[in-house]
Parts: structure tokens; sequence; C-alpha cells
């Protein structure tokens, strides 16, 4: 069982950065692949970024390609997502999401574990 807990949201302009977290319990989290989803009012959530059990493999949307950033520290059981240049279409609730398989993808069938959310606003 795992259970994620995102932070790090907020309101910021555009042009800015937020680093939101993912953090998560289980000793076999370090197993798994973590994706970042968003969705923003009256938009399907969709898959932002991913990155494999090992850190070595990553997935990225072409809208956020050079701006966005995901890493993670196993040791410490948590995921970041680094948010640069941020545009107001940006703004959204972000979910982590944990898969069992460790796969980067962005397909949200394989993520079992979902976090709470954390809003993320970016004003124009």
């Amino acid at each position: 069982q795992v259970q994620l807990v995102e932070s790090g949201g907020g309101l910021v302009q555009a042009g800015g950065s937020l680093r939101l977290s993912c953090a998560a319990s289980g000793r076999t989290f370090r197993n798994y692949a973590v994706g970042w989803f968003r969705q923003a009012p009256g938009k399907e959530r969709e898959c932002v970024v991913s990155i494999d059990w090992s850190g070595g493999s990553t997935y990225y949307a072409d809208s956020v390609k050079g701006r966005f950033t995901i890493s993670r520290d196993n040791a410490k059981n948590t995921v970041y997502l680094q948010m640069n240049s941020l545009k107001p279409e940006d703004t959204a609730i972000y979910y982590c999401a944990a898969s069992v398989h460790g796969i980067a993808t962005r397909t949200q069938y394989a993520y079992g574990y979902w976090g709470q959310g954390t809003q993320v606003t970016v004003s124009s």
C-alpha cells in the first residue's frame, strides 16, 4: 500500500517557478514509477511528466518540455516536480500518482495510487 501527499502548490505570476513535492509512505515506493498529472476546469486530466522507478527514464508532455523537470529521491520517498517559466495555461490541480509497474508512462490506468492534489494557479 502506498499513500501519496502532494505539497508546494500556490499562486504565482506568469514566468515564475514552483516546486511540487510528492511524499510517499511505504517501503516499496522506490520500485514504483511516479507520474504527475493535472486537471484544469472543464478539461480532462492529463499526464504532465512521469519517471521510472530508478529515475533513469522519464516522459514529458510536449507542453512542458524544457520548462518542467521531474526528479526523485528514493532515500526520502519523495518525487519532485520543478516548474519554471510558468504560464497561465499551466493552471490546474496537480496530482501525483504511483504505478507498481515501475515504468514511466502517461497512461493513467497504469497508476493505482493517487494523491489528493495540489492547486497551481498562474496569473497573467
